[in-house]
């Protein structure tokens, strides 16, 4: 019997995952016919003029829920959240910029700041808010602190990385959203087979996902993801306001830069997707949301006073 164990550990889940079976079909629109017609797809080779630039920025954030809280019959998430970027350049990474909030979000309408600084939760009331629209505007003020640290961050010649779906960051100006986990087939069969084709270092051509939010998009292989069919798999994306030639360069770049920054499973249990940089960039962010035990006590001795 031949089988192939996927380099991601089970503790994570799957590398490639579908919600109610693997394999179950988006429903989004799809358009595969802009860099070549679906009947052309192949595996692609980036050109061997396209080289990596020598500066990488990759952006990354991180949330944890300190208490649960009721103000009133009005329900709250007092939560911690950072975001950071690591600046990658031949030879060296380093953390070029990293930022905290905390903030309790609640339906409450009357409201004040809660604790001193370093742990000082401000609040945001979102008049007739259930938990999951809290959840959601915890996730919004999450992408929005990645923005600001990766507009402070930038210069005219780098490449931005960004570790997630792009979402509303999809105006940034030479950014790619990296989706580590597959959860959709978007593509049909005959050109699914392209995909589970690739060997590490290429990509799929193109295609035009429309849905909530419309991206161009490609598969990428990573080194070191074993012999499953999606095994080292991600899925790269970029803007749908970007000219079709500059999506595709995009795509090249995407080719030489993404697969140098592959972790590898003795050191990584999500290896090859997790990203070296952004491993360690988790970590640290981690570290800066301070500890759970004393902010959890300091909000419940404020709640007392």
């Amino acid at each position: 019997m031949r089988f192939h164990v996927d380099a991601w550990s089970p503790t994570y889940g799957a590398s490639r995952e579908a919600e109610g079976g693997p394999g179950e079909s988006s429903s989004a629109k799809l358009d595969t016919d802009i860099e070549l017609d679906a009947k052309r797809w192949r595996a692609m080779d980036p050109p061997s003029a396209v080289a990596a630039p020598r500066r990488v920025l990759l952006v990354d954030g991180v949330r944890r829920t300190d208490a649960r809280i009721w103000i009133g019959e009005h329900p709250g998430l007092a939560c911690s959240y950072a975001a950071g970027v690591v600046e990658c350049t031949p030879g060296a990474a380093k953390l070029a910029d990293a930022k905290v909030q905390r903030t309790i979000f609640t339906s409450a309408d009357e409201v004040s700041d809660v604790g001193s600084t370093p742990a000082l939760y401000r609040t945001e009331s979102i008049i007739g808010a259930d938990e999951s629209d809290l959840a959601n505007a915890v996730q919004r003020s999450l992408i929005e602190l990645e923005i600001t640290v990766s507009a402070a961050a930038r210069a005219d010649d780098d490449l931005l990385i960004v570790d997630g779906p792009l979402r509303s960051r999809d105006a940034l100006p030479r950014t790619l959203g990296y989706v580590k986990t597959q959860q959709k087939q978007y593509l049909p069969d005959a050109l699914s087979r392209v995909a589970t084709s690739l060997r590490p270092g290429q990509r799929t051509p193109i295609f035009r996902i429309a849905g909530v939010y419309e991206r161009l998009t490609w598969y990428l292989r990573l080194p070191g993801g074993g012999g499953s069919p999606w095994a080292g798999m991600v899925r790269v994306e970029c803007s749908t306001e970007l000219p079709e030639h500059v999506a595709i360069g995009l795509a090249d770049l995407s080719a030489v830069t993404i697969p140098r920054f592959a972790s590898v499973s003795y050191k990584d249990p999500r290896a090859p997707q997790n990203l070296v940089p952004i491993a360690g960039l988790e970590k640290r962010l981690r570290q800066l949301l301070g500890d759970p035990k004393l902010l959890h006590r300091g909000l419940v001795r404020a709640s007392q006073r």
